[in-house]
């Protein structure tokens, strides 16, 4: 089970740190059904990675990602695809950058976020999790990287609720903190959200390379194997 679990830390740890749904947890705290509203999203979130992750762990052991306890070779080729892609979405993401002294801005969806209901923040976590090339494309190396391990039942479940509790760090934050600080968090929420805003592209810019980085080099040791 341990050694299914280390395979996905890094990875969930990317799927965590995705500043727009921080942001959108933030927003939606301000609605007059703020909590109810931000948890939804935040265990709609959690569902979209299991039920992504699920789905892609089964057909990876379908067509044996483990041989005799080893990865398969074609594992190692997912890997390489997954790498690149990801340096994609980063090349993209840094094209549609803020050019010059611009500021950053919001998608115009989220100028109503505060007034979604708790079914409209459900569909909005869900297509954020499993459907953002981001998320979609780590979801699946998790999923793949619990399977190459050989690990069975209970043990692959473990490694991939793992997964997506660490995924769902990043969203359920501003949650915890306004539950446990009430008004007085609103500032500070309001802070690391104009941070967030600011900085998103280069967040999402500098993760990619980095979980890039890892997968190419794992798709390496598995394919020189």
């Amino acid at each position: 089970m341990g050694g299914a679990i280390a395979q996905v830390v890094a990875l969930g740890v990317g799927v965590s740190i995705s500043p727009l749904a921080v942001i959108a947890v933030t927003l939606m705290l301000g609605g007059r059904r703020g909590r109810l509203a931000a948890a939804v999203f935040v265990a709609a979130w959690a569902f979209a990675l299991l039920l992504l992750g699920g789905a892609v762990l089964l057909l990876a052991d379908e067509v044996s990602a483990s041989e005799a306890g080893a990865p398969a070779g074609w594992v190692g080729v997912v890997k390489l695809l997954l790498a690149a892609l990801l340096l994609v979405v980063a090349a993209r993401q840094w094209r549609q950058r803020p050019s010059g002294g611009e500021a950053a801005q919001l998608p115009a969806w989220m100028e109503s976020i505060e007034a979604f209901s708790p079914m409209k923040a459900a569909s909005t976590a869900m297509l954020f999790a499993a459907v953002k090339p981001k998320n979609l494309l780590l979801t699946i190396g998790a999923a793949t990287a619990i399977a190459e391990t050989g690990a069975k039942g209970v043990d692959q479940l473990a490694a991939l609720i793992a997964f997506a509790a660490i995924g769902t760090v990043g969203p359920v934050f501003p949650l915890v903190v306004y539950l446990v600080s009430g008004e007085r968090a609103e500032q500070s929420l309001g802070a690391m959200r104009d941070w967030l805003v600011r900085e998103n592209t280069t967040v999402i810019v500098v993760l990619c390379i980095l979980i890039a980085a890892k997968l190419a080099g794992d798709a390496i040791g598995t394919l020189a194997a």
